[in-house]
């Protein structure tokens, strides 16, 4: 091997460390770079040749080559900030951006998102970040319990697409369903049940009159009442208020047993079925509920209700017989609006118990019922599933990558799930800069699923990952690699010395 050669190994180990200390620069540089990961430069020897030595054949390093420069994908600190859009991922996997109208999936750790003034999730660059629409739970009809299938915790929907907000309001819902669950006093005062020949049976129901009184009822001809707020299609709030009145048994009922009787009512002026006398303006439902001696629920009994739509409309002042939703509890029918009669909605009526042939009978007691017990009257819960219409607050980002919008009507909405990508080998990436990568035949395909499925890490709201470059740790390299740099040129000087006493010997 000549001299020349040797000074051009030389030459290959300032070239490699040249590089080198670019990469450890390019490290140093996205020190404070969002979500950057740093690389990693590995030499190897270049080639050796083959040179004849006393026993055969030696062989001689020609010097040194880049061997392989690897990311190091290694989890970034985080930072917490004040934007909701801001979001980190703690573990595996890749936020999903794509340019705006081409078919181009790109990766990402930087989570730094806004709203743009489209309503997209964009990232820095305008790309929309991917996410899968959520599908709306279906909402059962007792009090807005949601049913949900056993171990799903997402409903999404379709295939990865823009994250957009195209609608910054919540629509009102009209109520379907209400439900009191109450204790009433089982020592309050009661009504007479057999007043003189020739008198009428006093009850609750009768004391209603919308014309002659106001309020229709008194305070002394009820015993309890509780009110909640139901909703119409527009969204107007309406008063609905359930009075309650304790009555003594009747020849044949079980002396033993306690009889409620209650009737559920809205403001006269909220009532606009048209087809009821005046004085009943108001007045919904009636019915009575029936306590064991123990004042536990046993079932409800004589409920009428004035209008009844899925049966033929009755005349002026008459009442239909109950209907019970599929899930056996009684429906109520109201008219905000002034609509027909045949398309008014029903509401379900909820005190704790159903009947469990849908028709009246075989009552069963829900876990959560109304009970009689020797205490003061007292709501213990209700609930209704109805809202006005709202305005979009604010954004909130669950672990799960859930973007969930809270409306101003109180309704708390899951609108997308972030698409998060994990590859077979992350080492394979592209770097197309700004934080970006790309796939390639090396990396495989992009496995994409929800944040804490399967190996990918979770999502962490109000943070960003910081760069995972270790400043003392590159410091360390860029001296070994400067010294390595100044003893590769020692060879190349050293060659030349000597190339210059073989000049010499001419003289």
């Amino acid at each position: 091997m000549s001299l020349t050669a040797s000074m051009w190994t030389g030459v290959s180990g300032l070239r490699g460390h040249g590089q080198k200390m670019g990469t450890i620069g390019n490290n140093i540089a996205n020190v404070s770079t969002v979500g950057f990961k740093g690389s990693r430069m590995h030499f190897e020897d270049f080639m050796s040749q083959s040179v004849s030595v006393a026993n055969g054949i030696g062989q001689v390093g020609r010097g040194v080559a880049v061997g392989a420069i690897l990311g190091d994908f290694s989890q970034g600190s985080l930072e917490t900030t004040n934007e909701s859009t801001d979001v980190a991922i703690t573990g595996n996997g890749f936020f999903t951006v794509s340019p705006p109208g081409e078919a181009v999936t790109y990766y990402t750790r930087a989570g730094n998102f806004r709203f743009d003034k489209d309503g997209y999730l964009v990232d820095p660059h305008g790309y929309r970040v991917q996410g899968w629409e959520i599908g709306q739970q279906q909402v059962d009809q007792f009090i807005g319990q949601v049913n949900m299938e056993q171990g799903q915790q997402v409903n999404i929907q379709g295939v990865p697409d823009d994250i957009r907000l195209e609608n910054f309001q919540s629509p009102p819902q009209a109520t379907n369903n209400f439900g009191m669950i109450l204790n009433l006093d089982s020592q309050s005062q009661t009504i007479d049940t057999n007043p003189a020949p020739g008198a009428a049976e006093p009850n609750l129901w009768a004391n209603w009159n919308a014309v002659a009184n106001n309020p229709p009822i008194g305070e002394q001809q009820y015993t309890y009442q509780s009110t909640l707020r139901v909703y119409d299609d527009n969204g107007g709030g309406h008063n609905l208020t359930v009075y309650f009145q304790q009555r003594e048994p009747v020849a044949g009922e079980p002396a033993a047993n306690k009889y409620w009787q209650y009737i559920v009512t809205v403001p006269p002026e909220s009532d606009l079925r048209g087809i009821v006398p005046a004085e009943s303006a108001g007045l919904l439902f009636q019915g009575e509920m029936v306590f064991n001696a123990a004042g536990n629920f046993i079932e409800m009994q004589n409920m009428q209700s004035l209008l009844n739509p899925p049966v033929a409309p009755p005349g002026p002042g008459a009442a239909g017989p109950p209907v019970f939703s599929q899930n056996g509890y009684p429906l109520v029918y109201a008219n905000f609006l002034g609509v027909d009669p045949e398309d008014m909605q029903p509401i379900e009526l909820n005190f704790g118990i159903r009947s469990g042939d849908g028709a009246g009978g075989a009552w069963e007691p829900d876990a959560l019922n109304t009970t009689s017990f020797a205490s003061p009257s007292t709501t213990l819960f209700q609930a209704q599933d109805g809202y006005t219409a709202g305005f979009l607050q604010n954004i909130s980002i669950s672990r799960e990558g859930v973007l969930t919008g809270r409306y101003s009507n109180g309704q708390v909405t899951e609108l997308y799930a972030l698409t998060l990508a994990d590859f077979n080998n992350v080492w394979g990436l592209r770097r197309e800069g700004g934080n970006l990568f790309a796939e390639t035949r090396d990396s495989g395909p992009g496995l994409t699923g929800i944040a804490g499925s399967g190996r990918l890490g979770t999502i962490a709201s109000n943070a960003l990952e910081l760069s995972n470059v270790d400043l003392a740790t590159e410091f360390v390299k860029m001296i070994s690699t400067q010294k390595g740099f100044q003893a590769n040129s020692k060879t190349i000087t050293t060659t030349d010395m000597m190339l210059d006493e073989v000049i010499r010997m001419k003289r």
